[in-house]
C-alpha cells in the first residue's frame, strides 16, 4: 500500500539532518500513511501533535535536557504530553523516548553503565503479549543501539514492555496509544555511516570502532528489519483504526 492524499497523516519531528526516518518511514509509508517531516532545528515550528492522526519524535545527539543549545525541545516535550492526553497515537525512538518519558513524569540522566552502541538484544516483559505494538515480537529481539543517555524511571502510569543487560527501560507504553523505543528500529546502514562520521570521536572513546559498528549494523540489517517491520505495520494499523473509528482528522 502506498500513502495517498487522502491517507492519515502522521507528523515527523526530526532533530538533525543525519536523524531521518530511515526505514521506519518507508515502512509507515508503504502502509499508507502519509509522513510530514517537521525540522525544527532548521527553524520550522511544531504544530500541535493531535493535529495530526499520528506523531513519530526521532532521536538526535542532543540530550532530551539541552534545552539552551536546543530550544525547541521544550516545546517538543508539551507537544508529546499533549498527544498523550489527547490520545493520539505517539511514537518516541532514542530521543523521542527519553522526552516522551521526561514529558510524562519519567526521568533521564546520562547513562551510569555507559553507552550502548551496536546491535544488542533487548528482552521483551510479559505485558508485550498483550501489547498493540510489541505483541509480534520475539522474546529476544536485535535492535540497534545508538545513546548516551538513560531512562533512569519510566512515567508513573507507564508500562515497561522490554529491558536490557544495561538498562532496564528499553520499551514502554505510557496510556493507550503512546510508545517509547531506547534502541533505533529506524537506522539503515547509511544512516549509522553518517553517525559513525560525525561522532567518530565519541564512538572510539566508548571503545568502538566507527567502521566496525556500521558493518554491524549492515550485517544484521535482514534480521533487523524482519523484526522491527511488524511494529511499523501494527502502528500503521492501530492509526488506520483509529482514523476510521474517529474520522475528526
Amino acid at each position: 500500500m502506498v500513502a495517498s492524499p487522502g491517507s492519515p497523516r502522521v507528523l515527523v519531528v526530526q532533530h538533525d539532518p543525519d536523524t531521518g526516518a530511515g526505514w521506519f518511514g518507508e515502512w509507515l509509508d508503504e502502509a499508507g500513511l502519509s509522513l510530514e517531516v517537521c525540522r525544527p532545528y532548521a527553524g520550522e515550528a511544531l504544530p500541535p501533535f493531535p493535529s495530526y492522526d499520528a506523531a513519530v519524535v526521532l532521536g538526535g545527539a542532543m540530550a532530551p535536557t539541552d534545552d539552551e543549545r536546543c530550544p525547541w525541545l521544550p516545546v517538543v516535550r508539551q507537544r508529546m504530553r499533549e498527544a498523550v492526553d489527547a490520545v493520539t497515537p505517539l511514537l518516541g525512538i532514542c530521543l523521542g523516548a527519553q522526552l516522551l518519558a521526561l514529558a510524562c513524569g519519567g526521568t533521564v540522566r546520562r547513562g551510569v553503565n555507559g553507552p550502548e552502541l551496536g546491535v544488542l538484544d533487548i528482552e521483551l516483559h510479559p505485558a508485550a503479549a498483550a501489547d498493540a505494538l510489541f505483541a509480534r515480537m520475539p522474546p529476544t529481539a536485535p535492535v540497534v543501539q545508538w545513546h548516551w543517555e538513560e531512562i533512569v524511571s519510566v512515567p508513573p502510569d507507564a508500562t515497561v514492555l522490554a529491558g536490557s543487560a544495561l538498562y532496564a527501560n528499553q520499551v514502554f507504553r505510557v496510556g493507550g496509544r503512546a510508545w517509547g523505543v531506547q534502541g533505533h528500529p529506524e537506522v539503515t546502514g547509511h544512516i549509522a555511516q553518517a553517525w559513525a562520521r560525525e561522532e567518530g570521536p565519541l564512538v572510539l572513546a566508548a571503545g568502538r570502532d566507527p567502521r566496525e559498528l556500521v558493518a554491524e549494523v549492515r550485517e544484521h540489517e535482514p534480521a533487523l528489519a524482519g523484526t522491527w517491520r511488524p511494529v511499523a505495520d501494527a502502528f500503521a494499523q492501530l492509526v488506520h483504526d483509529q482514523v476510521a473509528a474517529f474520522p475528526a482528522h
